[in-house]
């Protein structure tokens, strides 16, 4: 998508705006038509049927509201994108603009560097998945882990409307935190899905800067440990004797959610939980949108079949729970010979893993949380003995070890 080249059509009453947005999005290659007039540009849009309208919120004679609308009922402009870029930063004002038809909403003022950018992402329909630690137990940083990366559990997920999803707090929500802060944006709205409140997927969310930023909004989520909620879980890891900065810091607007076995959805993004086999609660997550599907499953133990803690229930409701994904995220801690000893201890082996996605016909396997132990070497090798069961089962699994700041769109 990013490489094709489209005509916008902007409309703003403030022409210092609309230059600056032709400049950028011309210098990109696009093909650009503007009106200071959103009544003229009504009659102008239906004329020259452009790939995407960019328009303010607030405009004399017909505002963005009443613009989207009229455009949305003409059957003849069914694939055109609308995307507001405003001032306004009201979350009224912002889910109105999606409610009448809007494809996305970005604040002025516009950042020159990634305008154009956030644009495209708008027009691609697609979820943007990026990993930013791919580690489990504790980082480790080093020569050994220069390929895959060292830091642990941290995923994201970023939708074409604006929603953001993570999950996990491991120490690569450190990395996504700086990532975030660099693009300049006036307000974030993420939400956190904890999978449980094991340290490597917790210890470093006191370090996302958003939450101590006045004017974001962040939600966390995951599973409550019997009276303990999510937001004990969080700040009982924040007290003083542990912590030199507590949880009533956050400048953030921040709630807390719990969750259990459920499905809901956000935004027409449909979520679907299951609690794993693993120590305590641990939640897996299934992300679906536009037809897509994405599983985050870790951590999650599936043992061998000759181990006398084998559950062919447990197995066959993961396998129902991952069917057909488009990408399965989930735990190869270990290879069966690395197993041995290890059983109760709440993670899986990468072989199977590969049978686990094979029989639920997944279409992508990516491996995840590997054992600090394990050097780029040694996840190089999992990946091998992946490939090569697939291979023998004549299988149309697709595997990867993905690398942190690894981007697929799906």
């Amino acid at each position: 998508m990013n490489n094709q080249k489209l005509h916008f059509f902007l409309v703003d009453d403030d022409p210092a705006i609309l230059e600056v947005e032709t400049i950028l999005l011309e210098a990109d290659g696009h093909r650009v038509t503007s009106s200071t007039s959103s009544v003229q540009a009504l009659d102008m849009i239906k004329a020259a049927r452009p790939d995407c309208v960019i328009l303010d919120l607030i405009m004399p004679g017909v505002d963005g509201f009443e613009v989207c609308q009229q455009l949305r009922n003409d059957d003849d402009l069914k694939d055109l994108k609308i995307i507001f870029v405003s001032s306004k930063a009201f979350t009224y004002d912002r889910n109105r603009a999606l409610e009448v038809g809007g494809d996305g909403y970005i604040l002025k003022p516009i950042d020159h560097e990634t305008f154009t950018e956030e644009v495209l992402k708008i027009i691609d329909t697609r979820m943007e998945l990026t990993y930013w630690g791919v580690r489990g137990t504790l980082p480790v940083p080093g020569e050994n882990s220069l390929k895959y990366g060292g830091h642990t559990s941290c995923v994201t997920i970023e939708f074409p409307k604006g929603e953001f999803f993570i999950f996990d707090a491991g120490s690569g929500i450190k990395s996504l935190s700086n990532h975030m802060l660099a693009q300049k944006k006036a307000r974030i709205d993420a939400k956190i899905f904890i999978s449980h409140p094991h340290w490597d997927h917790i210890n470093a969310l006191p370090f996302f800067v958003p939450l101590f930023i006045p004017g974001h909004e962040i939600e966390i989520l995951g599973a409550s440990h019997g009276e303990l909620k999510m937001r004990e879980l969080i700040s009982s890891q924040m007290e003083g004797v542990y912590f030199p900065i507590q949880i009533k810091e956050f400048a953030a607007r921040v709630f807390f959610r719990d969750l259990k076995e459920e499905s809901f959805e956000i935004d027409n993004i449909k979520i679907e939980t299951q609690l794993l086999n693993h120590p305590g609660n641990c939640l897996g997550y299934r992300i679906e949108h536009n037809g897509s599907s994405i599983c985050y499953v870790t951590d999650n133990e599936l043992p061998l079949e000759s181990s006398p803690y084998f559950n062919q229930q447990t197995l066959d409701r993961l396998i129902n729970f991952v069917k057909g994904t488009d990408i399965l995220i989930t735990d190869t801690t270990y290879t069966n010979k690395e197993y041995k000893g290890k059983e109760l201890w709440g993670h899986s082996t990468v072989e199977q893993v590969v049978n686990l996605a094979h029989t639920a016909e997944v279409k992508n396997l990516h491996l995840f949380h590997h054992d600090p132990d394990q050097t780029d070497d040694d996840i190089d090798a999992k990946l091998a003995i992946a490939e090569s069961m697939l291979s023998k089962l004549d299988s149309t699994v697709c595997c990867i070890a993905p690398k942190e700041k690894q981007q697929f769109k799906i």
